[in-house]
C-alpha cells in the first residue's frame, strides 16, 4: 500500500555540478525536494521506488544497484540507485535514464539510509490506463511503499524554453500542479496525454502512475514548490 510520495522535477540541473554557475537558480527547488524526501523518511516505507520517464529503451524496472551517470550533461559523476544500502555484491543493471539517475542523486543528497530502493523507468507514451495500472502493481509491492516521483512540467512556457512557446502550457501546468498538490488522482488521470506530449510534459506518465498508486490510500497532498526556470514547468509536492 502506498504511504507516501514526493514529487520532483528531474532535470539535470538540480545537479549543482552540472549546473556549475547558475546553480544558485534552483536552490528554493533542491530544497524543497529534500523537504519531500524527508516526508518518504519519515512515513519509513518497506520499499522506495524512484519512478520517472524513460524511452522505449530504458522504460522497466530497475534493481538496487544500478548505475546512472551524468557524462551526457558534461560532468563526470556516477550515481548508483540505493548508494547507502547496495552490498557489495549487488547486481549490476542496465544504465539508469536521466530521471532515475537524477532521483538518486536527490536520495544520495538527502543520505537516505531508509528502505530498500528501486526504480521504474516509465515509457512516455504509455497510456493513461497502463500508467495508473503500474502504480496500482507497485502499490501491492510491500505493505508500506513511498514512491519518489521525478518528472517535469511543460516545455514550452516562454520563447527561450526548449520547446518554445505554446499558449496552452501555462494552463496545462496549472492543472497539473493542482492536482500534485492536493493529491487528487482524478484530477491526475484527467491530464491529456496527446497534448502532455505536445507540451513535452515528462511527467505526464510518471504523475499518472502516481494517481494509480494512491487510489484509495488516503493521502493528503501538500504543495512545496511550484515555478517555471528556463521556460520549464517544475512542480514538488508531498503526499502523506
Amino acid at each position: 500500500m502506498l504511504v507516501a510520495a514526493a514529487v520532483c522535477p528531474c532535470p539535470p540541473l538540480l545537479v549543482p555540478e552540472v549546473a556549475a554557475g547558475a546553480a544558485p537558480e534552483l536552490d528554493a527547488a533542491r530544497d524543497a525536494c529534500l523537504d519531500a524526501v524527508g516526508v518518504l523518511a519519515a512515513s519509513r516505507p518497506d520499499l522506495l521506488v524512484v519512478v520517472g520517464p524513460g524511452d522505449s529503451r530504458s522504460a522497466g524496472a530497475y534493481s538496487a544497484g544500478a548505475h546512472g551517470s551524468l557524462r551526457g550533461v558534461g560532468v563526470d559523476l556516477d550515481v548508483t540507485l540505493g548508494d547507502a544500502l547496495r552490498s557489495a555484491d549487488a547486481a549490476s543493471d542496465r544504465p539508469l535514464p536521466q530521471s532515475l539517475t537524477v532521483g538518486g542523486w536527490l536520495l544520495r543528497r538527502a543520505r537516505w539510509t531508509g528502505a530498500p530502493v528501486e526504480g521504474l523507468a516509465v515509457a512516455e507514451g504509455a497510456t493513461a490506463e497502463e500508467c495508473a495500472e503500474a502504480g496500482r502493481s507497485v502499490a501491492r509491492r510491500a505493505e508500506r511503499v513511498a514512491l519518489l516521483v521525478m518528472g517535469d512540467g511543460s516545455a514550452c512556457r516562454t520563447l527561450k524554453a526548449p520547446g518554445y512557446l505554446d499558449e496552452r502550457a501555462a494552463a496545462f501546468d496549472v492543472r497539473a500542479t493542482e492536482a500534485l498538490g492536493s493529491a487528487d488522482p482524478d484530477a491526475l488521470a484527467a491530464l491529456d496525454v496527446t497534448l502532455a506530449h505536445e507540451l513535452k510534459a515528462s511527467g505526464r506518465a510518471p504523475w499518472q502512475l502516481l494517481g494509480g498508486a494512491a487510489r484509495g490510500a488516503g493521502l493528503a497532498g501538500r504543495l512545496l514548490y511550484e515555478d517555471a526556470p528556463y521556460g520549464v514547468g517544475y512542480t514538488v509536492a508531498a503526499w502523506s
